[in-house]
């Protein structure tokens, strides 16, 4: 697969962060220097060519004469006295192709601005090529549900849902879906056999043996090492458990919306969108209409992580941070967490200490990363994302995005190979033990499966 270059994207990023770059400077003088931001993350990086991305935050008090990205295999601090490219000095943001790189080779970049006064750098980032005989194929199938809203369990296309949401998967390979407009949670075999986990189909909210629990738009779901589901209860503002046993019980939550930390009942969330298991038990909530990312031990208790009740797009550690609509969530093997971040398009990380930082994204990235809905790890640490622009998405731990599948802003149900297969909102993702990839569509009423193939 050729892969597609990324479309021109930015506005403009927001000051907060740009601001926090800084640059390094080659001139002394007395006048207010330029400045200007280099994004960290490269697009369809190939064997030889890579998109990169700037934005100018300032010119100082002189015209902009030159500006672009400079770049180096062997300088890590790159200058203008190495490779360059050059962008209009008319815009404040710009994506610029490198070209004529060495397969396989780690390449360091920065932007430059130079002015009648001074030349200024952005931070400096990395990425390296791909091999000469690299190839990403991605091919789309549909693994269970027909296409059209219902609720009947059966096998492949058999089965009916109704705008499936969250999804896991366990050590077996089994997925679980929060089927969010029937009310249940559904189990789908490897062999692509769907059945009814928990839940009676009628809205409401009843603990118990799993054949008679009522939930109310479930929306997230998660699953520990000892194969317990967890779910976001968004309708009830609640936290559910389902045990192996078959037995659903309150985690935490009120059945109100509000905001309260504290032991189980004691603890209020509003709108709890995602859930996801770290390795010692404690559960993580993207709690949506808070704003906030809240952890529950083992023992119940409720805290908050990270973020106020105030929606924004700061990094800070703890109530320093802010989010906007955070949905689903996800937990690496070493305990960092990662959030779909949905109003502010972007995918943020929380250390276990509580530092928030930005991955990916803000507003103004949309056709980059356009409202992420999905999220999930491979046992890599690659991060996979499906994003309200339609489309598939692999962040990888080399600081490169690839487009997997879909098309962007392209409505459709078809099944194929990369951008000819179309998803219809696509919303979660959950990825097997083998590393296929599972993508709950939810306008389409169907759970779809992605096979990739990476040609070293």
């Amino acid at each position: 697969m050729k892969m597609k270059t990324l479309p021109y994207l930015f506005v403009c990023l927001l000051y907060v962060v740009l601001l926090s770059q800084g640059c390094s400077k080659s001139s002394s003088s007395d006048d207010i220097q330029p400045s200007i931001y280099t994004f960290p993350l490269a697009g369809s990086v190939t064997g030889t060519s890579a998109q990169t991305f700037g934005v100018l935050v300032s010119s100082g008090l002189s015209s902009v004469t030159s500006m672009g990205i400079c770049y180096s295999a062997t300088n890590q601090s790159p200058t203008v006295a190495d490779s360059k490219t050059t962008v209009s000095v008319d815009t404040l943001t710009f994506a610029s192709k490198l070209s004529g790189l060495a397969p396989n080779t780690i390449y360091y970049y920065r932007t430059y601005v130079i002015t009648g006064t001074a030349t200024a750098y952005g931070s400096v980032a990395q990425f390296k090529t791909a091999t000469a005989t690299f190839a990403l194929n991605t091919t789309v199938t549909t693994f269970a549900g027909i296409g059209t809203s219902g609720y009947v369990d059966g096998a492949g296309t058999i089965a009916q849902f109704g705008n499936p949401l969250g999804l896991c998967t366990d050590a077996a390979g089994n997925i679980y879906v929060a089927d969010f407009y029937n009310n249940v949670i559904r189990k789908i075999t490897p062999a692509g056999v769907t059945s009814t986990y928990a839940g009676s189909g009628t809205l409401g909210y009843q603990d118990g043996a799993a054949a008679t629990a009522q939930f109310y738009g479930p929306q997230g779901v998660a699953i520990d090492a000892a194969g317990n589901v967890y779910v976001a209860d968004m309708g009830n503002n609640m936290i559910r458990k389902i045990s192996t046993a078959g037995m659903v019980t309150t985690l935490a939550g009120r059945g109100y919306t509000g905001y309260a930390d504290g032991a189980g009942a004691s603890a209020v969330f509003n709108l709890p969108a995602g859930v996801a298991v770290d390795a010692a038990g404690n559960v993580y909530v993207a709690d949506r209409g808070n704003n906030m990312i809240r952890k529950i031990t083992t023992a119940g208790v409720v805290s908050t992580l990270a973020g106020i009740t105030t929606a924004g797009f700061v990094d800070g550690t703890g109530t320093a941070a802010q989010f906007a609509s955070p949905g689903a969530i996800a937990v690496s093997s070493t305990g960092t967490v990662y959030i779909a971040d949905l109003t502010n398009s972007a995918i943020r990380t929380i250390t276990p200490t509580g530092a928030v930082s930005t991955l990916i994204g803000t507003t103004t990235l949309s056709t980059v990363l356009g409202a992420p809905w999905g999220i999930a790890l491979d046992a890599a640490g690659n991060v996979y994302t499906t994003d309200g622009n339609g489309r598939v998405l692999k962040i990888t731990t080399n600081n490169v995005i690839y487009p997997l599948a879909g098309v962007s802003a392209t409505a459709g149900f078809v099944n194929g190979l990369n951008t000819a297969a179309l998803f219809n909102s696509p919303r979660g993702i959950a990825i097997d033990a083998s590393g296929n990839v599972f993508v709950s569509d939810y306008g389409n009423h169907a759970i779809r499966k992605l096979s990739i193939v990476t040609t070293p």
